[in-house]
């Protein structure tokens, strides 16, 4: 038999959070942080890759990226991007694709794919950063 006494949470808070994955409100959340870091991150990289870059062209990435606040602005935004993207993505996913196997091997797929090319854009920054203006090993 039901409890029907009267509850004192509020609407709001019995619902809050408590979606059929558990974690809704994260996913939330995560998306807004995300988009209010690219904000400032996206008006720094865009203006001053190409102050440099137009003008400069490998040189001028070259020296943009050897700066280190330039290097650490771009793997910010590079690691951002790809969270937002990775995580609206899933959302899309979670709500348009039917199948359970599917969708997993979606999510699964996307998450792997995202987070490895957010990684090998990590890696070119810092190889830059660290190694540009070291002379090549000849083969």
């Amino acid at each position: 038999m039901k409890d029907k006494t009267k509850s004192l949470r509020t609407p709001l808070a019995k619902v809050r959070g408590l979606g059929s994955a558990k974690e809704g409100a994260e996913h939330w959340w995560m998306q807004r942080l995300t988009a209010l870091a690219l904000i400032p991150l996206s008006i720094y990289v865009i203006y001053s890759f190409f102050a440099e870059v137009v003008y400069g062209g490998y040189d001028g990435a070259t020296v943009w990226l050897r700066n280190p606040f330039a290097a650490l602005a771009a793997i910010l935004f590079v690691g951002a991007g790809f969270h937002h993207a990775i995580s609206g993505l899933q959302v899309v996913i979670e709500d348009y694709v039917h199948g359970e196997c599917l969708k997993l091997a979606s999510v699964i797929g996307v998450k792997f794919i995202g987070w490895s090319l957010a990684l090998l854009a990590t890696i070119a920054v810092l190889k830059i950063l660290f190694f540009a203006n070291m002379p090549m090993p000849h083969a």
